[in-house]
């Protein structure tokens, strides 16, 4: 493969989803020239999150952007409530939330990074670029000084000031950095699969506890996206069963689904999510930087991760932009000032999440027959004004970032 010749960026960011997205684009906002680095050819890969939380959408409206954001296809609900043998029970009520939209947005996140790109290249700082893989750190005297990146088009060089990992929770950034992560673990996997929505199918987010399992549906317009959540390291008893054996698993808890769950042909439809719990020790080290999942991968509980990605992005944002505005060198201080900002909302988060999966999540999975909400559900179903507190962790998170004013008002680059 030919060797093209070597970019120079102010900032590279290694990795196109939720975090990296936003950081190349609020970067580039400010006038700071950035190159983003996304390894696919496109952003519409499925079996990716989709909620769009009250502290998101709030940072849009910060942005301007709220109104054009809002015009994509997107379900809203004000509320999310689990079905637990047979029974409706609400959990969450975010109409009384401290922001423009009182509702979590379901929208499928190809259109969320599609919005962010095609708004992050008005700026003519702005550099996307597809089908980039790294597969080196640069390195001088202990120091990050850039990637080294295979395209279709031969490999190259791109020289930065500061590489900014956002490539998920199997960062190769991370791994080549060396950084070492605390790892919590987990009780569950999740199984995802696509089965056809049809006339007559329920038009609400289905969230079912029932008979040892956990089933969500997501509706994605003319099909559901769907996911079982299984025992850590199931997968392989439930193969050993056969597919007719997962189909009537399926339809066990949800019978509509009883004339397409032989959709599900073979193996090769449902695809298997590992779930990870953890986080990085340090989250930096001299020229490098990493956030979101990179960061801290967490569970898929409250559908939280694309969120915490989101304001880790905004925060590096502000911390960032005036030393990288003036050309000076991005110090170890500044890069921890980014953690110390980040690291008790995640703490906290995961925190809450393990306490779920120990004494919710095992609890059902360890089950075999039809079982009663857990005591701290019955309480939420009962109490309307304490749905408001879910509400509040769900939807805005622990820890708010707004973005600085010297972004949102800068004219970009």
């Amino acid at each position: 493969m030919s060797a093209l010749p070597e970019v120079r960026t102010r900032c590279v960011v290694v990795g196109g989803g939720p975090a990296g997205m936003m950081t190349g684009y609020l970067l580039a906002r400010a006038g700071v020239d950035v190159v983003v680095l996304e390894k696919h050819a496109d952003f519409n890969r499925d079996f990716r999150g989709d909620t769009i939380h009250p502290s998101t959408l709030e940072l849009m409206y910060e942005l301007g952007l709220l109104d054009e954001f809002l015009k994509l296809p997107h379900q809203e609900f004000s509320q999310l409530q689990g079905i637990f043998n047979g029974h409706l029970v609400p959990i969450t009520d975010f109409s009384r939330l401290p922001t423009h939209c009182k509702f979590i947005a379901f929208m499928p996140q190809w259109d969320f990074l599609n919005f962010l790109a095609e708004r992050g290249r008005r700026f003519s700082s702005f550099h996307l670029e597809m089908e980039a893989v790294v597969t080196r750190l640069l390195m001088d005297h202990g120091r990050v000084t850039g990637v080294r990146v295979r395209t279709p088009r031969g490999e190259r060089e791109v020289l930065a000031d500061l590489v900014i990992g956002a490539d998920g929770r199997d960062s190769y950034v991370r791994e080549a950095a060396g950084l070492q992560s605390i790892d919590f673990g987990s009780p569950m996997d999740a199984l995802w699969m696509r089965l056809s929505k049809q006339t007559g199918d329920p038009d609400q987010l289905f969230g079912r506890v029932d008979f040892g399992r956990v089933f969500v549906m997501l509706d994605r317009g003319d099909y559901w996206q769907c996911a079982l959540v299984i025992a850590k390291g199931a997968f392989a008893d439930i193969q050993g069963r056969g597919i007719e054996a997962l189909r009537g698993d399926i339809v066990e808890m949800i019978p509509f689904l009883k004339n397409r769950v032989a959709e599900l042909r073979d193996w090769d439809d449902v695809k298997l999510l590992t779930v990870q719990v953890n986080r990085l020790r340090e989250w930096y080290r001299s020229g490098l930087l990493c956030i979101g999942d990179a960061a801290h991968a967490m569970s898929p509980i409250g559908g939280v991760g694309i969120n915490l990605a989101i304001q880790d992005a905004v925060a590096a944002a502000n911390i960032l932009v005036p030393d990288l505005l003036r050309g000076t060198t991005i110090s170890i201080e500044t890069l921890r000032k980014v953690q110390e900002r980040r690291e008790f909302p995640t703490r906290v988060t995961q925190r809450v999440q393990l306490l779920v999966q120990d004494n919710v999540i095992t609890r059902v999975l360890a089950s075999s027959g039809s079982m009663k909400p857990p005591l701290v559900f019955r309480v939420l179903g009962a109490i309307p004004f304490l749905r408001r507190i879910p509400a509040r962790m769900v939807g805005l998170g622990f820890r708010r970032e707004h973005v600085a004013k010297y972004i949102t008002e800068a004219k970009g680059g």
